[in-house]
C-alpha cells in the first residue's frame, strides 16, 4: 500500500481537536479447537469444480502420541491447540454451508441497480476525509459497506492493538501450531476494531534478500511460506476477519515496484510464486490483493493470465481480487479479474473519479463490459461477507486510521486482551541459535555481563517513530511501512536481562552506543560474558542497500570480541546479513539470530540467553557468505528477469555448490537429537471417485485442466505416508523441527532438494518419539508448461530427512 496516503493522513490528524472518551475491554477471544492426529479418512481438501474450491485440509505433518504446540525446554502460556495437526475446517462457499453464502449474495444484488453494483467494488475517499480506514466502500441501503485496513502485524493505525511478530519470526517458528494461534488472535482484534477485511497476509517469496519488505513475508521457500499463510489464514478467518492474501503475484523487491515488469516463465510461477497463494485458497482465503508491478509486461492488476488464468481458474478461487491502492490502471482491468478497485476517488462522492465508479457505469452502458461481469464482482464481495458471518452483528468501526489522534472518531476498543503471550511464544520459538562454542550458551551465573550497541536497549523517542518511514533509534523490534503496526509497549534486552540477572546477583553495564568503539572495548575487558546487539532494518517503499547492519556496528562486535574471549553476538535483523567478517573471530562464542519479534523480544531473548527456553528456531533463508552467492538482488531495471529460474535460494546454493555461512532450515539447540527407522507406505485410497484421475497420474500423465484442478481433492490428500523417530540424545528437553526434502529424478529439472515437509516435535531428554509426515500428489509433482498440469515425474524420487537443507539423517525413496 503506498505510503504517502497515511503520510498526508497524520499530517491532517495533527489539526483535530481532542476530546475524552472512555476504554473499553473486549471479551476474551475463543479458543482454537482441539486438534486431532491427521489421517487419509480425516483429510478434508479442496472439493471439486461445482463445489468449494477452498476448503480447508489439515496441515501435513503429525506426531504419534504427543504433540505441542511449542517445541521448548519451558512451557508456553499462550492458548493454542496442543497437537500440531489441524482438524478439518470449512473453506470458505462450502456447498455443504446452509447459509450459502454465494446464493444468498446473489439474492442480495439481484434487485441492486447498476449504480450500486458499482457502489460495491469501488472504493471511496482516497484522501481519507470521511471513512474511517485506509480503505472504504460505501453502503447501500441496509448494507453497512466495508472496512478494509491494514495489515500483516495487526490492525495498523489504532490504539490498544497488539503487534503481532512478523511474518518472517513465524516462519521461523515451523511451526503451524503457532502461526494459526497468531492468525486467530489477529482475527479477533481485526473484528474487534470492525474491521471487516484486514490487508494480509503478505506471502511474496523471499527471493532477492535485500528487499524491503521481506520481513512482513514467510521466507525463501514456497512449501514453508504455503504452510505458515494456510494457517495464518485459518486462524484470522476463525477470528472473524475477512483475510486478504497479497501480493499477487512477483512483488520481491520495492525498487520501481509499480514501473518495472518481474518475468516470470510459467513453470516458476505454479512451482515457487503462486504456492503461497495456492495453500491461502485451500484455507479459504475471502480475498487477494494484485500488486503494483508488471508481470510480463503487463499490470498485474489487469493480467487475465495470472488473475482469471490461474487465480480463478486454475486456483478455483471464488472470493475476490482488490487493488493494491493505486494499483489499478485501466477500467478493463475489470474484464482481466480485478473485482475492486481501491482507494478510489479523491471527490469522497462514491469513488467517481476511479477507473471504477462512473466511468464503469459508462462501461457497461455502452456495451464495453457485460453487466454480467460487474454482477460477478459484486457477488464475489458480498459472498465473502457472508461467509465470514459479518451480516450477524459484526462491531461497527471504532477507530480511525486516516485521523488517529481525533478523540471524536476514535472510541479507544481495548481488544489486547491476553495476546502477549503468543507474541512471547513466536519471539522465543523464531530466535535461531547459529553458534555455541564450548556451551557458551545457555548463561550459568556469570559474574558480570556487559551488553554493547543501540539495539539492547530503547529508543530515545518511543517505539512507533519510524514505522511509516523504516528506521531505528534503539532496538529493532519490527520493520516499516504498512506493514507494521503500533507497539504498546516494547520489552528491551537490557531491561529483561537486567530483571533477570538480579537473580544471580550479576553485575550488569552497557554502552548504547554504536560508534564508540574504544570505550566498548574497554568495558568488555574483564566481564564474564559480553553481548553485542546489532540489527539492520527495512520499509516498504525501499530496498536495502547492502546486507550489512545498521550504523556500521560489525566494527562494534569486532571492537568488543577483540577484548573479551565470551562474546555473544545478539542480531534483529529484516533478513540475511552478511556476517563473515566478524562470525569466525576466535572470541565469538555464541551467535543468536533474533529476526524482528515485536513487543516481547527483550523477554523472549534473554529466555534463550539462560536456557528458560531451548531454542528451536530455523533459518527460513539462507545466510550467505558474500553478498554475490545469492542468485538475485535488487534490479534497478524496468524488465526484471527472472532467470534463476526454480533456483532461488537454498536450491540456487544446492544446484551451484556454493557453501552458505548457514543454510536454509539450520538452527542448534543445547541437547542433541538421533534420527532412525525411515519408512515411506502408499496411502490407501478409501474413496474410488477419483480412482482414474490418479491412475492417470501414478503413469505420469496430466489430467485434464480446468476450473480448480490445481486444488482438486484427489492431487492434496496424503498419498503417502512417511514415519521414522527422533530421539533426545542430550542432557536436558528440547524441541526439533524435523524436515523432509525431495530430490527428484535428473530428468525432472528440479534443484537438488526441494522441501515437502517440517514438523515440530519436544522430548524429554532421553526420550524418543514417532514422527509423521504425510506427501501429497501435489507434492511430488512438477508442472508440465506444455500439457498446462501437474506431472508425476518419471524415475525414483528419492526422501531425505533431517535437520536442514543439508543436514540430512536419513535416506529413502517413495514406492514405485
Amino acid at each position: 500500500m503506498l505510503i504517502l496516503y497515511t503520510t498526508f493522513q497524520v499530517l491532517l490528524s495533527l489539526a483535530c481537536a481532542a476530546s475524552s472518551s472512555g476504554v473499553l475491554s473486549t471479551p476474551a477471544s475463543s479458543a482454537i479447537p482441539s486438534s486431532s492426529q491427521i489421517s487419509s479418512s480425516a483429510v478434508t481438501a479442496v472439493s471439486s469444480v461445482l463445489s468449494s474450491q477452498a476448503s480447508a485440509q489439515p496441515s501435513s505433518a503429525s506426531i504419534s502420541n504427543s504433540s505441542v504446540h511449542i517445541s521448548s525446554a519451558a512451557s508456553s502460556s499462550a492458548s493454542a491447540p496442543t497437537a500440531s495437526s489441524q482438524s478439518p475446517i470449512p473453506g470458505v462457499f462450502p456447498s455443504t454451508d446452509p447459509s450459502n453464502p454465494p446464493s444468498v449474495a446473489q439474492d442480495t444484488i439481484a434487485n441492486y441497480t447498476l449504480e450500486e453494483l458499482v457502489t460495491v467494488v469501488t472504493g471511496i475517499d482516497a484522501l481519507g476525509l470521511i471513512g474511517r480506514c485506509v480503505g472504504n466502500i460505501a453502503n447501500i441501503s441496509d448494507w453497512p459497506g466495508l472496512c478494509l485496513n491494514d495489515g500483516p502485524l495487526g490492525v495498523r493505525l489504532a490504539d490498544y492493538i497488539t503487534a503481532f511478530p512478523p511474518g518472517i519470526n513465524t516462519a521461523s517458528t515451523f511451526n503451524r501450531s503457532l502461526a494459526r494461534t497468531r492468525g486467530l488472535f489477529m482475527g479477533t482484534e481485526f473484528k474487534g476494531k470492525g474491521v471487516n477485511i484486514a490487508l494480509g497476509p503478505m506471502m511474496n517469496m523471499l527471493r532477492v534478500p535485500a528487499a524491503g519488505r521481506n520481513f512482513e513475508g514467510f521466507g525463501a521457500d514456497p512449501f514453508l511460506s504455503g504452510e505458515i499463510a494456510y494457517e495464518t489464514v485459518l486462524g484470522m478467518q476463525q477470528g472473524g476477519v475477512q483475510a486478504c492474501a497479497k501480493h499477487f503475484v512477483d512483488n520481491d523487491q520495492e525498487t520501481n515496484r509499480m514501473t518495472s515488469s518481474s518475468d516470470v516463465d510459467d513453470r516458476t510461477q505454479h512451482e515457487i510464486y503462486t504456492q503461497p497463494f495456492l495453500r491461502s485458497v485451500m484455507a479459504g482465503v475471502a480475498s487477494v490483493m494484485c500488486s503494483y508491478n508488471l508481470i510480463n509486461d503487463t499490470h498485474a492488476c489487469q493480467n487475465n493470465e495470472t488473475l482469471n488464468g490461474i487465480l480463478k481458474e486454475e486456483f478455483g478461487f471464488q472470493g475476490f481480487v482488490v487493488s493494491d491502492w493505486g494499483g489499478t490502471h485501466s477500467t478493463l482491468s475489470a474484464t482481466a479479474g480485478l473485482d475492486m478497485t481501491m482507494p478510489g476517488g479523491d471527490t469522497g462522492v462514491r469513488g467517481l473519479a476511479t477507473f471504477f465508479g462512473q466511468t464503469l457505469i459508462d462501461f457497461v452502458n455502452n456495451g464495453t463490459i457485460p453487466l454480467s461481469r460487474v454482477q460477478d464482482m459484486a457477488q464475489r464481495v458480498l459472498a465473502s461477507w457472508f461467509f465470514l458471518h459479518q451480516d450477524e452483528a459484526y462491531p461497527p468501526v471504532n477507530f480511525n486510521a486516516n485521523f488517529p489522534g481525533d478523540e471524536a472518531t476514535n472510541e479507544h476498543i481495548n481488544v489486547e486482551d491476553d495476546h502477549s503471550t503468543v507474541v512471547l511464544d513466536i519471539g522465543r520459538a523464531s530466535i535461531v541459535l547459529l553458534k555455541n562454542v564450548g556451551n557458551a550458551l545457555p548463561l550459568n551465573k556469570p559474574r558480570s555481563i556487559l551488553l554493547a550497541g543501540s539495539d539492547a536497549g530503547l529508543a530515545l523517542i518511543g517505539p512507533n517513530e519510524f514505522q511509516n518511514g523504516g528506521g531505528d533509534d534503539g532496538i529493532l523490534a519490527i520493520g516499516g511501512g504498512s506493514g507494521a503496526a503500533n507497539l504498546t509497549y516494547l520489552i528491551s534486552p537490557l531491561e529483561a536481562i537486567q530483571i533477570r540477572a538480579r537473580q544471580d546477583r550479576t553485575t550488569v553495564s552497557w554502552i548504547l552506543n554504536d560508534f564508540n568503539l574504544p570505550r566498548a572495548g574497554n568495558m568488555a575487558i574483564g566481564v564474564s560474558a559480553a553481548l553485542v546487539f546489532i540489527n539492520a532494518d527495512s520499509s516498504e517503499g525501499s530496498d536495502r542497500v547492502n546486507l550489512t547492519s545498521h550504523d556500521d556496528a560489525e566494527q562494534l562486535v569486532l571492537a568488543v570480541a577483540a577484548q573479551n574471549n565470551n562474546t555473544i553476538v545478539v542480531t534483529h535483523s529484516v533478513g540475511p546479513l552478511i556476517i563473515d567478517s566478524w562470525v569466525e573471530h576466535p572470541n565469538i562464542t555464541g551467535v543468536l539470530w533474533a529476526g524482528v519479534s515485536s513487543s516481547e523480544t527483550g523477554n523472549a531473548i534473554t529466555d534463550v540467553l539462560y536456557g528458560a527456553f531451548n531454542p528451536t528456531g530455523r533459518l527460513p533463508y539462507t545466510i550467505a557468505k558474500n553478498a554475490s552467492d545469492y542468485p538475485a538482488a535488487v534490479s534497478t531495471s524496468l524488465e526484471i528477469p527472472y532467470s534463476e529460474g526454480l533456483e532461488i535460494d537454498y536450491r540456487a546454493f544446492d544446484a551451484r555448490n556454493i557453501t552458505p555461512r548457514y543454510e536454509f532450515g539450520f538452527g542448534m539447540s543445547y541437547t542433541t537429537f538421533e534420527y532412525s527407522g525411515l519408512h515411506i507406505a502408499p496411502v490407501k485410497e478409501t474413496d474410488n471417485a477419483d480412482a482414474d484421475l490418479i491412475s492417470n497420474w501414478e503413469a505420469g500423465n496430466v489430467n485434464p485442466t480446468g476450473l480448480g484442478t490445481s486444488t482438486a481433492l484427489w492431487l492434496h490428500t496424503p498419498a503417502f505416508e512417511v514415519t521414522f523417530q527422533v530421539k533426545n540424545t542430550g542432557g536436558v528437553a528440547g524441541g526439533e523441527i524435523p524436515q523432509l526434502y525431495l530430490q527428484m529424478p535428473a530428468s525432472a529439472g528440479e534443484p537438488p532438494s526441494i522441501l515437502k515437509g517440517f514438523n515440530d516435535v519436544f522430548l524429554e531428554s532421553g526420550e524418543t518419539k514417532t514422527v509423521t509426515i504425510f506427501l501429497s500428489r501435489h507434492s511430488l509433482s512438477i508442472w508440465d508448461v506444455v500439457a498446462q498440469g501437474w506431472r508425476k515425474p518419471e524415475g525414483t524420487i528419492t526422501v531425505v530427512v533431517g535437520a536442514s537443507s543439508r543436514d540430512f539423517r536419513l535416506k529413502g525413496t517413495i514406492p514405485q
